[in-house]
Protein backbone atom coordinates (compact mmCIF):
# COMPACT_ATOMS: atom_id res chain seq x y z
CA UNK A 1 0.00 0.00 0.00
CA UNK A 2 1.43 3.44 -0.94
CA UNK A 3 2.43 5.69 1.94
CA UNK A 4 -0.16 8.40 2.78
CA UNK A 5 2.70 10.89 3.24
CA UNK A 6 5.22 12.34 0.82
CA UNK A 7 7.94 14.69 2.05
CA UNK A 8 9.64 17.14 -0.32
CA UNK A 9 13.02 17.96 1.32
CA UNK A 10 13.95 20.53 -1.34
CA UNK A 11 11.16 22.83 -0.17
CA UNK A 12 13.05 23.73 3.02
CA UNK A 13 15.52 25.74 0.94
CA UNK A 14 13.00 27.42 -1.36
CA UNK A 15 11.90 31.03 -0.92
CA UNK A 16 9.17 32.84 -2.82
CA UNK A 17 9.98 36.27 -4.21
CA UNK A 18 11.52 38.03 -7.15
CA UNK A 19 13.50 41.18 -7.78
CA UNK A 20 12.66 44.44 -6.01
CA UNK A 21 10.54 45.74 -8.89
CA UNK A 22 8.45 42.56 -9.01
CA UNK A 23 8.11 42.60 -5.21
CA UNK A 24 6.88 46.21 -5.36
CA UNK A 25 4.27 45.31 -7.99
CA UNK A 26 3.07 42.34 -5.90
CA UNK A 27 2.77 44.54 -2.83
CA UNK A 28 0.73 47.14 -4.72
CA UNK A 29 -1.60 44.43 -5.97
CA UNK A 30 -1.90 42.95 -2.46
CA UNK A 31 -2.90 46.31 -1.04
CA UNK A 32 -5.46 46.82 -3.81
CA UNK A 33 -7.04 43.43 -3.10
CA UNK A 34 -7.14 43.96 0.65
CA UNK A 35 -8.79 47.35 0.23
CA UNK A 36 -11.24 45.94 -2.31
CA UNK A 37 -12.38 43.18 0.03
CA UNK A 38 -12.58 45.52 2.99
CA UNK A 39 -15.33 47.52 1.34
CA UNK A 40 -17.47 44.72 -0.05
CA UNK A 41 -20.83 44.01 1.61
CA UNK A 42 -20.53 41.99 4.84
CA UNK A 43 -16.74 42.07 5.05
CA UNK A 44 -15.23 41.18 8.40
CA UNK A 45 -12.17 39.23 9.42
CA UNK A 46 -12.82 35.56 9.97
CA UNK A 47 -11.63 34.25 13.35
CA UNK A 48 -8.44 32.38 14.14
CA UNK A 49 -9.36 29.91 16.87
CA UNK A 50 -6.91 28.40 19.35
CA UNK A 51 -7.32 24.66 19.98
CA UNK A 52 -5.20 24.07 23.11
CA UNK A 53 -6.64 20.65 23.95
CA UNK A 54 -5.77 19.35 20.48
CA UNK A 55 -2.30 20.90 20.73
CA UNK A 56 -1.75 19.13 24.06
CA UNK A 57 -3.03 15.83 22.73
CA UNK A 58 -0.66 15.97 19.75
CA UNK A 59 2.32 17.33 21.70
CA UNK A 60 2.43 20.68 19.88
CA UNK A 61 2.88 24.23 21.08
CA UNK A 62 -0.12 25.83 19.38
CA UNK A 63 -2.78 24.58 17.00
CA UNK A 64 -4.68 27.50 15.46
CA UNK A 65 -7.67 27.18 13.13
CA UNK A 66 -8.45 29.87 10.54
CA UNK A 67 -12.22 29.44 10.41
CA UNK A 68 -13.59 30.24 6.94
CA UNK A 69 -17.06 28.87 7.68
CA UNK A 70 -18.61 32.30 7.10
CA UNK A 71 -17.02 34.70 4.63
CA UNK A 72 -19.20 37.48 3.17
CA UNK A 73 -22.21 35.46 4.30
CA UNK A 74 -21.07 32.35 2.38
CA UNK A 75 -19.70 29.16 3.98
CA UNK A 76 -16.26 29.25 2.35
CA UNK A 77 -13.16 31.33 1.62
CA UNK A 78 -13.80 31.01 -2.14
CA UNK A 79 -15.56 34.38 -2.41
CA UNK A 80 -12.19 36.07 -1.75
CA UNK A 81 -10.73 34.76 -5.00
CA UNK A 82 -14.00 34.82 -6.95
CA UNK A 83 -14.83 38.43 -6.13
CA UNK A 84 -11.43 39.76 -7.22
CA UNK A 85 -11.25 37.59 -10.34
CA UNK A 86 -14.79 38.49 -11.47
CA UNK A 87 -14.21 42.20 -10.81
CA UNK A 88 -10.98 42.20 -12.82
CA UNK A 89 -12.41 40.15 -15.71
CA UNK A 90 -15.56 42.26 -16.09
CA UNK A 91 -13.67 45.52 -15.72
CA UNK A 92 -11.15 44.52 -18.38
CA UNK A 93 -13.97 43.58 -20.79
CA UNK A 94 -15.71 46.93 -20.26
CA UNK A 95 -12.39 48.78 -20.58
CA UNK A 96 -11.83 47.08 -23.94
CA UNK A 97 -15.27 48.11 -25.16
CA UNK A 98 -14.66 51.71 -24.12
CA UNK A 99 -11.12 51.84 -25.46
CA UNK A 100 -9.57 52.19 -22.01
CA UNK A 101 -6.66 50.45 -20.30
CA UNK A 102 -6.64 51.50 -16.66
CA UNK A 103 -4.48 49.76 -14.10
CA UNK A 104 -6.15 48.70 -10.87
CA UNK A 105 -4.33 50.29 -7.95
CA UNK A 106 -4.56 50.47 -4.18
CA UNK A 107 -5.36 54.19 -4.46
CA UNK A 108 -8.85 53.49 -5.78
CA UNK A 109 -11.88 53.60 -3.53
CA UNK A 110 -12.98 49.98 -4.01
CA UNK A 111 -16.59 50.56 -2.98
CA UNK A 112 -16.83 53.35 -5.53
CA UNK A 113 -14.97 51.22 -8.04
CA UNK A 114 -17.52 48.42 -7.71
CA UNK A 115 -20.52 50.73 -8.02
CA UNK A 116 -18.89 52.58 -10.92
CA UNK A 117 -18.23 49.29 -12.68
CA UNK A 118 -21.85 48.23 -12.19
CA UNK A 119 -22.92 51.54 -13.77
CA UNK A 120 -20.47 51.09 -16.63
CA UNK A 121 -21.82 47.58 -17.23
CA UNK A 122 -25.34 48.96 -17.42
CA UNK A 123 -24.35 51.74 -19.83
CA UNK A 124 -22.41 49.27 -21.96
CA UNK A 125 -25.25 46.76 -22.04
CA UNK A 126 -25.85 47.23 -25.76
CA UNK A 127 -22.17 46.69 -26.56
CA UNK A 128 -21.87 43.84 -24.08
CA UNK A 129 -24.86 42.09 -25.55
CA UNK A 130 -25.68 38.81 -23.84
CA UNK A 131 -22.34 38.57 -22.05
CA UNK A 132 -22.32 35.98 -19.29
CA UNK A 133 -19.79 34.47 -16.92
CA UNK A 134 -19.11 30.76 -17.16
CA UNK A 135 -17.47 28.52 -14.57
CA UNK A 136 -17.54 25.03 -13.08
CA UNK A 137 -17.67 23.99 -9.45
CA UNK A 138 -17.96 21.31 -6.81
CA UNK A 139 -20.15 23.75 -4.85
CA UNK A 140 -18.65 26.72 -3.03
CA UNK A 141 -16.74 28.24 -5.95
CA UNK A 142 -19.90 28.35 -8.09
CA UNK A 143 -21.89 30.06 -5.36
CA UNK A 144 -19.12 32.60 -4.89
CA UNK A 145 -18.87 33.46 -8.58
CA UNK A 146 -22.65 33.75 -8.86
CA UNK A 147 -22.79 36.04 -5.81
CA UNK A 148 -20.19 38.42 -7.25
CA UNK A 149 -21.74 38.37 -10.73
CA UNK A 150 -25.04 39.27 -9.10
CA UNK A 151 -23.53 42.51 -7.78
CA UNK A 152 -22.90 43.48 -11.41
CA UNK A 153 -26.29 42.26 -12.65
CA UNK A 154 -24.84 39.81 -15.16
CA UNK A 155 -25.90 36.18 -15.77
CA UNK A 156 -23.76 33.24 -14.65
CA UNK A 157 -23.68 29.68 -15.99
CA UNK A 158 -22.21 27.05 -13.66
CA UNK A 159 -21.30 23.54 -14.82
CA UNK A 160 -21.35 20.85 -12.13
CA UNK A 161 -20.70 17.13 -11.85
CA UNK A 162 -23.82 15.04 -12.44
CA UNK A 163 -23.43 13.40 -9.02
CA UNK A 164 -23.72 16.77 -7.20
CA UNK A 165 -26.65 16.59 -4.79
CA UNK A 166 -29.75 18.67 -5.39
CA UNK A 167 -29.29 20.71 -2.20
CA UNK A 168 -25.95 22.06 -3.42
CA UNK A 169 -27.32 22.77 -6.89
CA UNK A 170 -30.20 24.73 -5.39
CA UNK A 171 -27.85 26.86 -3.28
CA UNK A 172 -26.05 27.90 -6.48
CA UNK A 173 -29.36 28.62 -8.25
CA UNK A 174 -30.43 30.87 -5.37
CA UNK A 175 -27.49 33.11 -6.23
CA UNK A 176 -29.07 33.61 -9.66
CA UNK A 177 -26.96 31.17 -11.71
CA UNK A 178 -28.01 28.61 -14.30
CA UNK A 179 -26.73 25.19 -13.20
CA UNK A 180 -25.84 22.61 -15.87
CA UNK A 181 -24.88 19.06 -14.72
CA UNK A 182 -22.49 16.97 -16.83
CA UNK A 183 -20.88 13.56 -16.57
CA UNK A 184 -17.21 13.04 -15.77
CA UNK A 185 -16.82 14.55 -12.30
CA UNK A 186 -15.05 17.86 -11.73
CA UNK A 187 -12.73 17.39 -14.70
CA UNK A 188 -15.75 16.77 -16.93
CA UNK A 189 -17.44 19.92 -15.64
CA UNK A 190 -14.25 21.91 -16.25
CA UNK A 191 -14.02 20.63 -19.82
CA UNK A 192 -17.67 21.50 -20.45
CA UNK A 193 -17.23 25.03 -19.10
CA UNK A 194 -14.14 25.58 -21.23
CA UNK A 195 -15.89 24.30 -24.36
CA UNK A 196 -18.93 26.51 -23.73
CA UNK A 197 -16.71 29.58 -23.35
CA UNK A 198 -14.71 28.68 -26.48
CA UNK A 199 -17.95 28.50 -28.48
CA UNK A 200 -19.31 31.82 -27.19
CA UNK A 201 -17.19 34.89 -27.93
CA UNK A 202 -19.41 36.97 -25.68
CA UNK A 203 -18.70 34.95 -22.54
CA UNK A 204 -16.15 35.36 -19.77
CA UNK A 205 -14.63 32.19 -18.34
CA UNK A 206 -13.82 32.60 -14.63
CA UNK A 207 -12.08 29.52 -13.26
CA UNK A 208 -9.78 28.89 -10.30
CA UNK A 209 -7.72 26.39 -12.29
CA UNK A 210 -5.22 27.33 -14.99
CA UNK A 211 -3.95 25.63 -18.15
CA UNK A 212 -1.73 26.66 -21.04
CA UNK A 213 -3.13 29.88 -22.47
CA UNK A 214 -5.40 30.49 -19.47
CA UNK A 215 -3.32 31.99 -16.70
CA UNK A 216 -4.48 35.52 -15.89
CA UNK A 217 -7.80 34.72 -14.17
CA UNK A 218 -6.41 31.92 -11.94
CA UNK A 219 -3.64 34.27 -10.85
CA UNK A 220 -6.26 36.86 -9.88
CA UNK A 221 -7.97 34.15 -7.83
CA UNK A 222 -4.72 33.46 -5.97
CA UNK A 223 -4.27 37.19 -5.37
CA UNK A 224 -7.74 37.30 -3.84
CA UNK A 225 -6.89 34.61 -1.30
CA UNK A 226 -4.09 36.76 0.08
CA UNK A 227 -6.60 38.65 2.23
CA UNK A 228 -7.16 35.49 4.31
CA UNK A 229 -3.41 35.19 4.79
CA UNK A 230 -2.91 38.83 5.74
CA UNK A 231 -5.57 38.43 8.40
CA UNK A 232 -4.11 35.22 9.75
CA UNK A 233 -0.59 36.63 9.94
CA UNK A 234 -1.70 39.31 12.37
CA UNK A 235 -3.95 36.95 14.30
CA UNK A 236 -1.21 34.35 14.85
CA UNK A 237 1.04 36.93 16.48
CA UNK A 238 -1.82 38.15 18.69
CA UNK A 239 -2.67 34.64 19.92
CA UNK A 240 0.90 33.49 20.51
CA UNK A 241 2.45 36.61 21.99
CA UNK A 242 4.39 37.54 18.86
CA UNK A 243 5.37 34.12 17.54
CA UNK A 244 5.14 33.23 13.89
CA UNK A 245 3.64 30.12 12.34
CA UNK A 246 6.02 27.19 11.93
CA UNK A 247 3.59 25.04 9.94
CA UNK A 248 0.59 25.71 7.71
CA UNK A 249 -1.82 22.99 6.57
CA UNK A 250 -4.22 23.60 3.69
CA UNK A 251 -6.32 21.49 1.30
CA UNK A 252 -4.83 21.04 -2.16
CA UNK A 253 -7.84 20.74 -4.49
CA UNK A 254 -6.85 22.08 -7.91
CA UNK A 255 -4.03 23.98 -6.21
CA UNK A 256 -5.02 27.66 -6.15
CA UNK A 257 -5.43 28.15 -2.40
CA UNK A 258 -2.42 25.92 -1.75
CA UNK A 259 -0.44 28.16 -4.11
CA UNK A 260 -1.53 31.25 -2.19
CA UNK A 261 -0.61 29.69 1.16
CA UNK A 262 2.76 28.44 -0.13
CA UNK A 263 3.71 31.80 -1.66
CA UNK A 264 2.75 33.62 1.52
CA UNK A 265 4.63 31.50 4.02
CA UNK A 266 7.66 30.97 1.78
CA UNK A 267 8.05 34.73 1.40
CA UNK A 268 8.32 35.38 5.17
CA UNK A 269 11.67 33.71 5.84
CA UNK A 270 14.39 35.73 7.54
CA UNK A 271 17.59 35.07 9.45
CA UNK A 272 15.54 35.13 12.63
CA UNK A 273 12.54 33.13 11.42
CA UNK A 274 12.88 30.25 8.93
CA UNK A 275 10.04 29.75 6.47
CA UNK A 276 7.07 27.84 7.81
CA UNK A 277 6.61 24.33 6.52
CA UNK A 278 3.61 24.05 4.18
CA UNK A 279 1.70 20.76 4.31
CA UNK A 280 -1.13 20.08 1.87
CA UNK A 281 -3.91 17.61 2.47
CA UNK A 282 -5.43 15.54 -0.33
CA UNK A 283 -8.16 12.95 -0.38
CA UNK A 284 -7.28 9.39 -1.23
CA UNK A 285 -9.36 9.38 -4.41
CA UNK A 286 -7.76 12.53 -5.87
CA UNK A 287 -4.15 12.77 -4.68
CA UNK A 288 -2.82 14.33 -7.89
CA UNK A 289 -0.36 16.67 -6.14
CA UNK A 290 1.24 13.88 -4.11
CA UNK A 291 1.70 11.78 -7.24
CA UNK A 292 3.00 14.80 -9.17
CA UNK A 293 5.55 15.54 -6.43
CA UNK A 294 6.67 11.92 -6.39
CA UNK A 295 7.11 11.82 -10.16
CA UNK A 296 8.49 15.35 -10.53
CA UNK A 297 5.93 16.26 -13.18
CA UNK A 298 2.30 17.30 -13.19
CA UNK A 299 0.18 14.15 -13.25
CA UNK A 300 -3.57 13.68 -13.59
CA UNK A 301 -5.42 10.98 -11.65
CA UNK A 302 -8.87 9.46 -12.03
CA UNK A 303 -11.17 10.59 -9.21
CA UNK A 304 -14.02 8.96 -7.32
CA UNK A 305 -16.88 10.27 -5.22
CA UNK A 306 -16.02 11.71 -1.79
CA UNK A 307 -17.58 13.74 1.00
CA UNK A 308 -14.63 16.12 0.47
CA UNK A 309 -16.13 17.20 -2.84
CA UNK A 310 -14.39 20.59 -2.92
CA UNK A 311 -11.03 18.79 -2.94
CA UNK A 312 -12.05 16.17 -5.49
CA UNK A 313 -9.88 17.43 -8.36
CA UNK A 314 -7.78 15.06 -10.44
CA UNK A 315 -5.81 17.73 -12.28
CA UNK A 316 -3.70 20.56 -10.89
CA UNK A 317 -3.78 24.14 -12.07
CA UNK A 318 -0.79 24.74 -14.31
CA UNK A 319 -0.33 28.15 -12.72
CA UNK A 320 -0.11 26.58 -9.26
CA UNK A 321 2.14 23.63 -10.07
CA UNK A 322 5.53 25.43 -10.25
CA UNK A 323 4.99 26.98 -6.81
CA UNK A 324 3.68 23.76 -5.27
CA UNK A 325 6.50 21.67 -6.73
CA UNK A 326 9.12 24.02 -5.29
CA UNK A 327 7.55 25.07 -2.01
CA UNK A 328 5.25 22.39 -0.57
CA UNK A 329 7.06 20.51 2.20
CA UNK A 330 4.72 17.54 2.36
CA UNK A 331 1.49 16.06 1.05
CA UNK A 332 -0.70 14.03 3.41
CA UNK A 333 -3.51 11.84 2.10
CA UNK A 334 -6.67 11.28 4.16
CA UNK A 335 -9.92 9.41 3.50
CA UNK A 336 -13.57 10.17 4.15
CA UNK A 337 -13.53 8.47 7.55
CA UNK A 338 -10.54 10.59 8.64
CA UNK A 339 -12.29 13.76 7.55
CA UNK A 340 -15.56 12.86 9.26
CA UNK A 341 -13.71 12.12 12.51
CA UNK A 342 -12.10 15.56 12.29
CA UNK A 343 -15.52 17.17 11.69
CA UNK A 344 -16.74 15.59 14.92
CA UNK A 345 -13.59 16.61 16.79
CA UNK A 346 -13.95 20.23 15.71
CA UNK A 347 -17.65 20.22 16.63
CA UNK A 348 -16.60 19.28 20.17
CA UNK A 349 -14.33 22.35 20.07
CA UNK A 350 -17.22 24.62 19.06
CA UNK A 351 -16.39 24.88 15.33
CA UNK A 352 -18.88 23.71 12.71
CA UNK A 353 -16.72 22.64 9.78
CA UNK A 354 -17.50 20.74 6.61
CA UNK A 355 -15.43 17.74 5.48
CA UNK A 356 -13.04 19.85 3.39
CA UNK A 357 -12.61 22.31 6.22
CA UNK A 358 -11.87 19.57 8.74
CA UNK A 359 -9.44 17.83 6.38
CA UNK A 360 -6.57 20.03 7.60
CA UNK A 361 -7.00 18.71 11.13
CA UNK A 362 -7.22 15.15 9.78
CA UNK A 363 -3.91 15.73 7.98
CA UNK A 364 -2.24 17.12 11.10
CA UNK A 365 -3.35 14.09 13.11
CA UNK A 366 -2.05 11.74 10.42
CA UNK A 367 1.26 13.65 10.13
CA UNK A 368 1.82 13.44 13.89
CA UNK A 369 1.19 9.69 13.78
CA UNK A 370 3.66 9.17 10.94
CA UNK A 371 6.56 11.64 10.84
CA UNK A 372 6.66 14.27 13.58
CA UNK A 373 10.45 14.45 13.58
CA UNK A 374 10.86 14.63 9.81
CA UNK A 375 8.25 17.39 9.62
CA UNK A 376 9.68 19.35 12.55
CA UNK A 377 6.53 18.99 14.64
CA UNK A 378 7.23 19.34 18.37
CA UNK A 379 6.28 21.20 21.54
CA UNK A 380 7.40 24.54 20.07
CA UNK A 381 5.41 24.27 16.86
CA UNK A 382 2.80 26.87 15.92
CA UNK A 383 0.50 25.14 13.44
CA UNK A 384 -2.11 27.04 11.41
CA UNK A 385 -4.94 24.94 9.98
CA UNK A 386 -6.99 26.46 7.18
CA UNK A 387 -10.59 25.38 7.67
CA UNK A 388 -11.90 26.18 4.22
CA UNK A 389 -15.63 25.52 4.55
CA UNK A 390 -18.45 25.48 7.05
CA UNK A 391 -20.81 22.68 8.01
CA UNK A 392 -22.95 21.12 5.28
CA UNK A 393 -24.90 17.97 4.54
CA UNK A 394 -22.92 14.93 3.53
CA UNK A 395 -23.15 11.16 3.58
CA UNK A 396 -21.55 9.89 6.79
CA UNK A 397 -18.97 7.23 5.85
CA UNK A 398 -19.42 3.78 7.31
Amino acid sequence: MPSPLHINPEARRWRYGGDSEAASTLEQRRQAVLKFHGHLPEYRETPLRSLPSIANELGLGHVLLKDESSRFGLPSFKILGASWAVYCAVRERVDQLEGLAQAITADEDPLLALSVLAGRVERARQKLGDVKLITCTEGNWGRAVARMVGYLKLPAVVYVAAYMNETTRELIRREGALVIPVEGGYDGAAAAAKQAADEDDNSLLVMDIGWEGYEKVPQRVVEGYQTMLDESQKQVEELTGGKQATHAIVPAGCGSVAQAVTQHFKSLASDKHPAARVIVVELDTAACLKLSLERGEMTTVATGDSIMCGMNCGTLSTTAWPVLRAGVDASVVVNDADSHAAVEQLREQGTRAGPCGAASLAALTRACELEMDALGLDGESVVVLFCTEGAREYRVPV
